[in-house]
C-alpha cells in the first residue's frame, strides 16, 4: 500500500519509529522492553512481522501491542490511534471546543475526506494557530504528541480535497510541518528538524505558498546558525530572499535579519548593520499592515526585532549594545512567552558579562532560570555559560546560577 493510501493510524507507527531513526528490528527490540517480562512477546522476528504489517495498515495492533506501542512512544492511545472524544487530539482549550453541529461535520470530515469544507479548514487552522501560542507558554514537549497526531490528520485530508480547499489543506501541512520541525529543534533533535524543515518546504512549493516555502528556508538558517554555521545560514537567507516579491515585508524582513546573524557570527559588523537596517525597515513596514503578514508570523514585531539586533550586536563582543537592545525588547515581551523570555533573558545576561556587569548578568541570569529549566534548555546551555564566564572573571555568582539551575530541575 503506497504512503498516501495509508490509514492515519499506520502512518503516525511509521512516522514515530523514524522519528526516532529505528529500524523495524530496533523496534521490536523496544516493544520487547516495554513488555519487561510481564507480557509474553513471542520471538523477534515475530514481533517484526507484526510491525510490518501495522505500518503497511493491514489490521490495527490489539491487545498487548496496543498497550505496548503507547508506552514505547509515550503517547495515549488517542494520540496514536485516533480514538478522542475530540474530532483530533488537541489540548483542552476552550477556544477549540466545537459546537455540536460543527463538531459533527469534522467527524465527519476526518472519516470522509471529500467532506472537508470552508468551516471544517478554518477550525483546524484555529486548531494550529491556538497551539502555537500555547508552545510559547509551556515549550514543545508537552505539544510533540499532539501535533504529530494532528499532521497525520491534516495529511489525511488534503489526500481526498482538491482545488482551491486541497491547496489549502496541503499549506496548513506545511504549516504544521514547520511547526513539527521547530519544536524538534527546540528539544536538540536536530535531525528530525532537519527532516520536517524539508518536508515543510516541499509542501509549501506544492500549494504555491511562497510565503511559507521562504519562511522554512528562514527557519532552517536560524537551526544552522544555532549550531554554529554561519556561512550556511547566510545562504539559506539568501535563498529565502529568492521568493521577494510574493512573500511579505514581514517575511523578507525575517530572511535580511537572519543573514545579518550569520554575517555577525562570522564577525562581519559592516554587513551584519548593513542588512539590520534593512530588515528595521522592512519590519516597521510590515506592523503598519500586520493584517497582511501570514499567522505564523504573529510574534515577528519591532520588539522582537530588537532582541535580534541585541543577539547580533552580542555575537560582534559589543556587550553594552546588546544590553541595551535586549532590555528594550524584553521589556515589550508579553509574560506568556516563557520560553522566549527565558532565551532572550539568558542572551542578555551574557550581554552584561561581556559589559563586564557581574552583578547585573547573575541577578538576570537568577530571574530567569526556573523558566529555562522547565522550557528551553538551549536558555539553560547559555545561563551555565554566563555561570563559567563569571568564574573565569572571578566574579561572584557562578555557584549561585547552577545551583538555581540545579534546584529548579
Amino acid at each position: 500500500m503506497a504512503a498516501d493510501d495509508l490509514p492515519g493510524w499506520a502512518l503516525r507507527l511509521r512516522t514515530e519509529r523514524h522519528d526516532r531513526l529505528w529500524g523495524q528490528r530496533e523496534m521490536a527490540r523496544e516493544l520487547i522492553k516495554a513488555a519487561d517480562g510481564h507480557t509474553a512477546l513471542p520471538s523477534t522476528e515475530s514481533v517484526i512481522r507484526r510491525i510490518k504489517a501495522y505500518e503497511a495498515g493491514h489490521n490495527q495492533p490489539d491487545e498487548p501491542y496496543r498497550t505496548l506501542l503507547c508506552r514505547v512512544f509515550g503517547l495515549s492511545e488517542a494520540e496514536l490511534f485516533g480514538s478522542a472524544d475530540m474530532p483530533l487530539p488537541a489540548l483542552a482549550l476552550p477556544s477549540l471546543a466545537p459546537d455540536p453541529e460543527l463538531y459533527e461535520r469534522i467527524t465527519k470530515a476526518i472519516g470522509e475526506p471529500r467532506r472537508v469544507d470552508l468551516e471544517t479548514i478554518e477550525w483546524l487552522e484555529r486548531c494550529l494557530a491556538e497551539h502555537r501560542r500555547a508552545e510559547d507558554t509551556m515549550g514543545s514537549r508537552p505539544l510533540m504528541p499532539v501535533v504529530r497526531a494532528q499532521l497525520s490528520t491534516v495529511t489525511d485530508l488534503a489526500r481526498g480535497v482538491s482545488g482551491a480547499p486541497g491547496d489549502r489543506m496541503v499549506s496548513m501541512a506545511a504549516q504544521y510541518a514547520q511547526f513539527l520541525a521547530w519544536m524538534c529543534q527546540d528539544s536538540g533533535d536536530l535531525a528530525a528538524a532537519l527532516a520536517w524543515y524539508d518536508r515543510s518546504h516541499g509542501w509549501a512549493l506544492e500549494a504555491g505558498d511562497a510565503a511559507l516555502a521562504a519562511t522554512t528556508l528562514n527557519m532552517r538558517a536560524h537551526l544552522s546558525w544555532s549550531v554554529g554555521d554561519p556561512q550556511r545560514c547566510v545562504r539559506l537567507a539568501e535563498a529565502s530572499r529568492w521568493h521577494d516579491g510574493r512573500t511579505t515585508r514581514g517575511v523578507r524582513g525575517m530572511a535580511a535579519q537572519m543573514a545579518a546573524r550569520g554575517h555577525a557570527q562570522m564577525g562581519e559588523a559592516q554587513a551584519t548593520r548593513s542588512l539590520l537596517g534593512e530588515a528595521e525597515e522592512l519590519i516597521k513596514s510590515a506592523a503598519e499592515r500586520p493584517d497582511d503578514e501570514p499567522p505564523w508570523m504573529y510574534f515577528y514585531d519591532e520588539g522582537w526585532f530588537l532582541m535580534q539586533r541585541g543577539m547580533a550586536e552580542l555575537e560582534l563582543g559589543d556587550g553594552r549594545r546588546a544590553v541595551t537592545l535586549l532590555e528594550q525588547g524584553l521589556s515589550r515581551l508579553p509574560e506568556s512567552y516563557r520560553r522566549d523570555r527565558a532565551w532572550f533573558g539568558a542572551c542578555l545576561a551574557r550581554a552584561h558579562v561581556i559589559a563586564s556587569e557581574a552583578g547585573a548578568a547573575t541577578e538576570t541570569a537568577l530571574s530567569v532560570a526556573p523558566d529555562a529549566v522547565a522550557v528551553n534548555t538551549y536558555a539553560v546551555r547559555d545561563l551555565r555559560k554566563v555561570a563559567r564566564l563569571l568564574d573565569r572573571m572571578r566574579a561572584p555568582g557562578a555557584r549561585d546560577i547552577e545551583e538555581a539551575l540545579s534546584m529548579s530541575a
